[in-house]
């Protein structure tokens, strides 16, 4: 961990060591821009998301060096999301002052995650932060390397990329410390957790969020694949160390992860239902959009 902080501090970048007035916007077309735009609000918010859970992760994190470590993928989440706005900026899809409204899963997930995460455990948050990095930026990103051919586009998420391949690692080391404890500690704290108000409403939060995500890739002309191939690389990543497989949490989001990556399971009637009725989620029981959302900004700054 210490020589991973130190690759971290080494490799850390802003927005103004990309030059946003470069060539290549001009190759998003004005059909393709509305369906671009949308896709890009959702991953921009999805890495406040991930910058929230990190915040969390922070304040249980076992050691000092975790805890820093954490505090820097916060940071480097939200240097995430305002380079995407830069590139909405950059692609004409954002007047002055405007910013991207996130869907109704995403901000039921923030508002979730601000009432919740810092109360949950280590073993159940950091199961869960993995395999949303997995799945959702793994299968968001290559879509969109493969759908925009900006070259400033490119530029960043290869930044981007090295970061979360970088949380990634890291997110997986904890999760096999984790697992290093005896079997009794592991079984206290998943039953004295999963059936707490703050765990069954993030399942009924996770389940329709994940189902709005694989629609929208379809929505967009990606098969789902790409987000089944991104959520199966979880369960990879798990089994290849000594012991994830013994954190409950793992393997509950792992026999999860099979539901939605078969097309023709039930499950999914279930969770494209909640997807609907999610649509029609009263305004007024939704919490204000937190106050860090103003930290948000597509401005170059070093």
């Amino acid at each position: 961990m210490d020589a991973m902080l130190a690759k971290i501090k080494d490799r850390q970048w802003a927005l103004a060591d990309i030059d946003w007035d470069a060539p290549g916007a001009e190759t998003i077309t004005d059909e393709f821009r509305p369906k671009l735009k949308a896709f890009m609000a959702d991953l921009c918010w999805i890495e406040n998301v991930g910058a929230r859970g990190f915040a969390a992760l922070a304040k249980k994190a076992p050691t000092p060096t975790l805890a820093e470590i954490y505090r820097y993928f916060h940071a480097e989440e939200q240097r995430h999301a305002n380079a995407e706005l830069a590139l909405m900026k950059r692609w004409g899809m954002l007047s002055d002052g405007e910013m991207p409204e996130p869907n109704i899963n995403i901000r039921l997930a923030i508002q979730w995650l601000d009432k919740y995460s810092d109360d949950m455990p280590l073993s159940i948050l950091g199961t869960v932060i993995p395999m949303l990095e997995v799945a959702l930026d793994g299968a968001l990103l290559k879509f969109l390397l493969e759908e925009v051919h900006d070259p400033v586009c490119h530029q960043v998420f290869e930044k981007i990329n090295n970061d979360e391949s970088r949380h990634i690692a890291v997110d997986f080391d904890v999760l096999n410390m984790i697992g290093n404890a005896t079997s009794r500690r592991l079984a206290i704290q998943f039953v004295g957790n999963v059936a707490s108000p703050g765990v069954i409403i993030g399942a009924l939060m996770y389940a329709p969020l994940l189902n709005r995500m694989r629609n929208n890739i379809v929505g967009m002309g990606l098969e789902p694949e790409r987000l089944y191939n991104a959520m199966k690389r979880f369960r990879q990543l798990g089994e290849r160390a000594e012991f994830t497989r013994r954190v409950p949490t793992y393997q509950l989001l792992k026999f999860h992860s099979k539901m939605v990556i078969n097309p023709n399971h039930p499950y999914h009637l279930l969770a494209n239902t909640m997807v609907r009725l999610s649509d029609s989620y009263p305004d007024a029981l939704l919490s204000p959009i937190p106050s860090w959302f103003k930290e948000l900004t597509h401005e170059p700054a070093a």
